[in-house]
């Protein structure tokens, strides 16, 4: 039989064995623990950007309908002789007469801007309908001046000036088309 010292050594020697054991077994555990930790923080902030992502792409397919209804409101520079020609039908529709006298660009190249020179003639009802008609038509416009007079023969005249936003035709979204003058305005204006 072996002595109860020789047992209590090979005890010991068992228990550092196991505790070592159990150590390095620890620290592996925790070192992947670790690692799956970064991991998952890192799948997490993937996650997350993806969903901001899609969130982003969500909502620019959500204004792009809105960018094309904004860019109607500008007369590009291509389209210029349409928005002359929807003009003057409207003056037309209105029983009024219209003449483009000059057509210019002005602003900034951040906000640039067409500047027209227009004469309407007809009955005061007539042209007064006109200049309401165009001045609500959906264009970013504004009637810079505006006089009003009547001729020898009874027929009134106005010379107005416009100045209607403008984007240049690089910066034109293909997808965008410009909307028609007459198709949000009514036809005829109580006065």
């Amino acid at each position: 039989m072996k002595s109860p010292f020789s047992l209590l050594v090979v005890a010991i020697v068992i228990c550092i064995l196991v505790l070592t054991g159990y150590g390095v077994w620890y620290s592996a555990i925790s070192a992947k623990s670790a690692d799956v930790a970064d991991l998952q923080s890192s799948i997490d902030t993937k996650t997350e950007t993806v969903n901001r992502i899609a969130a982003t792409r969500a909502t620019l397919a959500g204004i792009a309908d809105d960018e094309a209804t904004v860019q109607g409101y500008f007369v590009p520079e291509t389209g210029v002789v349409a928005f002359i020609n929807a003009l003057e039908a409207r003056g037309k529709e209105q029983g009024a007469s219209i003449s483009v006298l000059s057509v210019s660009t002005s602003g900034t190249s951040a906000r640039p801007t067409l500047t027209l020179m227009l004469s309407v003639k007809g009955t005061f009802d007539e042209v007064m309908r006109t200049i309401g008609s165009i001045e609500y038509a959906p264009y970013d416009l504004s009637v810079s001046t505006l006089s009003i007079a009547q001729d020898a023969t009874s027929v009134w005249h106005a010379d107005l000036k416009l100045l209607v936003g403008s984007v240049p035709a690089a910066r034109l979204a293909t997808s965008t088309q410009a909307v028609s003058l007459t198709a949000f305005a009514p036809s005829r204006y109580a006065y």
